[in-house]
C-alpha cells in the first residue's frame, strides 16, 4: 500500500499552490520528476515549452502583465543555463520570476563524479542574475527559501530567484508537513517623512518640474496623473512604465527620452521627479539624459540614489505610497499648465516629425495596429527594429501593455513573452512584434502556443531578410556587412507546420484586415510582413 507521506517534491508543489501559484512553465525530466508527482490535483496548470528559454521568457510576459511571479521548474545542469537567459532579462528588467532546479544528490555536490547533467557550481551560475540563489539542502529549507523569495517580491525590487534542491531532497519523504506554511511579509512602505518634506520643499520652489517613471511605479499611475496636473510638469515613461498616463493627457510625454526631442524637452526641467525607474542608457538611447535639473528620485532599490544619476532627495519606499504621500504634502490647486501642455504638444509633433524613411515605415505599420488592436490587448516584442520605433512612437493606453526585453536586450523574448502574457491575463488578446531574426531563435514555441492557447495571439513577423540594426550600424561604422543577411526558411510553411493561421499580406491594408481577422480568431495567427510590403 502506497505511503500517503509526502515527498519534499510533492510538498514544494502543495506549498507554492498556497502561495497563490497557478501556473508553472517547464520541461519534465529525469531530474524533476518529483515536482511532476506533485502537479496533479495540485491547481496548478503545467504549461510544456519547448526549451528552457521558452519557459523563463513565458514566465516573464506571465508576470509583467499579472504582476505576479513566474514560476519554472527545470532540471539541473542543461535545464538551468537553458534558462539563464531569460533569468538575466528578468533581472535586468526587475520582474519577479521563481525558478525551481533540481540539482545532482547532496553527497555528489562539488565532486565532479561526472554523473548525469551534473555542474559543479550551479548556484554560481545564477547568482549573479538572481536576487538570490540557494541550494536546500534538506527539505525543512524549502518553506523558509519560499518565504525569503516571497520577501522579495513582495518587499524588495523585484528580482529572479532561483532555489535548487537535490535529486535526494525532491525524493525522500518529509518528516513533517510545512505545506501550509505560507509566509507572506510586510510589502513595502513610503518613504520617510524627512526625505517627503524635503522633496515637496524642492517641488513647490520648481519653475518647470518635470517627471520621469518607470517600471516601479506601474503601481501609481493615479498618483502620477495627479501630482502631475498638480505641479503642471510633463511626465515621460521608460519603455517599462509606458501607459501610465493615458495617450491623450495633455501631460504624457510618452517614451520619447531616447530621442532628441525628449532630450531637449527634459534639458529646460529645473526639478526632475524620477519614480521607480533605473534610468538607465538602455531607456535612453545615449550614455548620460542632459540634466540640467536637481533630482529627486522615488525608488524601493537604495542603490539606486548615488549611481550614474546621484539625486539631491532620495526617497526610498513604495512608489505608489510615496507619490501620496507628496500629494498630501504639496498644495491642492493647480498650477497653470498653458506652457507645460504647449511644450509636450511640441514634443510630440516633433517626434513625428523627426522620423527617417525606416522608422516612417514602421509608423505607418504601429498605425495599422493601433486601428485595430481591441482595447484590452498588449503588445510583447522582441528586439527588432519595428520595435525600437515602438517603444517611443506607439502609445500604450494602459500599463502592462508593452512588453519589451530593454535592459538585457536578448533576442527570442518577443513570442514566448507574448504566450506567458497569455497565461497571466487570458482574457486579454495579444499581439507579437518580432523580427526574423529573433524568431528563429524561439520560433519552436510555436508548438506550445498551438497547443495550449484558445484565445487570439496575433505573431507579427517582420521579415527584412536581414538582421537589420545590425547590418545598418555595421554601415554606419564603415563595416563591411558580415553574417547579417541570412538564409530564411519558408516562414509561412514553418507556421501552417506548427498549426497556425497563416497571411502574408501584400499591403498594409491587407495588413490592417489580417490583424483585425486575427484579433477575432481564437488561436494562434501568424501575419509575415515582408519589407517590400510594407511601403
Amino acid at each position: 500500500m502506497q505511503s500517503k507521506t509526502l515527498t519534499g517534491g510533492q510538498a514544494l508543489v502543495r506549498l507554492l499552490a498556497n502561495y497563490g501559484v497557478d501556473t508553472v512553465f517547464g520541461i519534465p525530466g529525469v531530474h524533476t520528476l518529483e515536482l511532476y508527482r506533485g502537479l496533479p490535483g495540485s491547481g496548478i496548470r503545467h504549461v510544456l515549452t519547448r526549451h528552457e528559454q521558452g519557459a523563463s521568457f513565458m514566465a516573464d510576459g506571465y508576470a509583467r502583465v499579472s504582476g505576479k511571479p513566474g514560476v519554472c521548474f527545470v532540471i539541473t545542469g542543461p535545464g538551468v543555463t537553458n534558462a539563464a537567459t531569460g533569468i538575466g532579462q528578468a533581472y535586468a528588467d526587475s520582474i519577479p520570476m521563481l525558478v525551481i532546479s533540481s540539482v545532482n544528490h547532496t553527497a555528489s555536490l562539488g565532486k565532479g563524479w561526472g554523473i548525469l547533467h551534473e555542474c559543479q557550481d550551479q548556484r554560481g551560475m545564477t547568482a549573479p542574475i538572481t536576487a538570490f540563489s540557494a541550494v536546500a539542502l534538506t527539505a525543512e529549507d524549502l518553506p523558509e527559501l519560499v518565504a525569503r523569495a516571497y520577501a522579495v517580491f513582495d518587499s524588495e525590487r523585484p528580482r529572479p530567484v532561483h532555489i535548487s534542491v537535490p535529486l535526494d531532497v525532491l525524493a525522500a519523504p518529509i518528516t513533517r508537513d510545512w505545506s501550509n506554511e505560507v509566509v507572506r511579509r510586510p510589502g513595502r512602505g513610503p518613504a520617510n517623512a524627512t526625505a517627503l518634506d524635503a522633496a515637496v520643499a524642492k517641488l513647490k520652489g520648481a519653475k518647470r518640474p518635470m517627471i520621469i517613471a518607470g517600471g516601479g511605479a506601474l503601481n501609481a499611475a493615479q498618483e502620477l496623473g495627479e501630482l502631475s496636473t498638480r505641479l503642471a510638469a510633463p511626465l515621460f515613461t521608460s519603455v517599462a512604465g509606458k501607459g501610465l498616463l493615458p495617450p491623450d493627457a495633455p501631460l504624457n510625454a510618452g517614451s520619447s527620452l531616447c530621442v532628441e526631442p525628449g532630450w531637449k524637452l527634459i534639458a529646460e526641467a529645473d526639478v526632475v521627479l524620477a519614480v521607480g525607474t533605473e534610468m538607465a542608457d538602455t531607456d535612453y538611447w545615449r550614455e548620460r539624459l542632459p540634466l540640467n535639473a536637481e533630482l529627486l528620485r522615488v525608488d524601493i532599490d537604495p542603490r539606486k540614489f548615488n549611481d550614474f544619476y546621484p539625486c539631491a532627495v532620495a526617497l526610498h519606499g513604495d512608489a505608489q505610497q510615496t507619490l501620496s504621500g507628496l500629494l498630501e504634502r504639496l498644495p491642492s490647486e493647480v498650477r497653470n499648465a498653458t506652457a507645460a501642455v504647449a511644450a509636450v504638444a511640441a514634443l510630440r509633433e516633433a517626434v513625428k516629425a523627426g522620423h527617417a524613411p525606416l522608422q516612417a515605415i514602421h509608423q505607418a505599420i504601429l498605425e495599422r495596429i493601433a486601428a485595430e488592436l481591441p482595447d484590452n490587448a498588449f503588445i510583447s516584442t522582441d528586439m527588432t527594429q519595428l520595435a525600437y520605433t515602438g517603444n517611443y512612437a506607439f502609445d500604450s493606453a494602459a500599463t502592462r501593455s508593452w512588453l519589451h526585453p530593454t535592459g538585457y536586450g536578448t533576442l527570442g523574448y518577443g513570442l514566448p513573452a507574448g504566450i506567458g502574457a497569455k497565461f497571466g491575463a487570458p482574457q486579454r488578446p495579444g499581439l507579437v512584434l518580432v523580427g526574423d531574426g529573433g524568431f528563429l531563435y524561439t520560433a519552436q514555441e510555436l508548438a506550445t502556443a498551438v497547443e495550449e492557447l484558445d484565445s487570439p495571439l496575433v505573431v507579427l513577423l517582420w521579415n527584412n531578410d536581414a538582421l537589420g540594426q545590425i547590418r545598418d550600424d555595421m554601415i554606419g561604422l564603415d563595416i563591411e556587412p558580415v553574417g547579417v543577411l541570412p538564409r530564411n526558411p519558408d516562414f509561412a510553411a514553418l507556421g501552417r507546420a506548427f498549426g497556425c493561421t497563416v497571411n502574408q499580406p501584400q499591403s498594409l491594408a491587407e495588413l490592417q484586415t489580417d490583424l483585425r481577422h486575427g484579433f477575432k480568431r481564437n488561436g494562434v495567427t501568424l501575419i509575415e510582413l515582408k519589407h517590400a510590403c510594407a511601403h
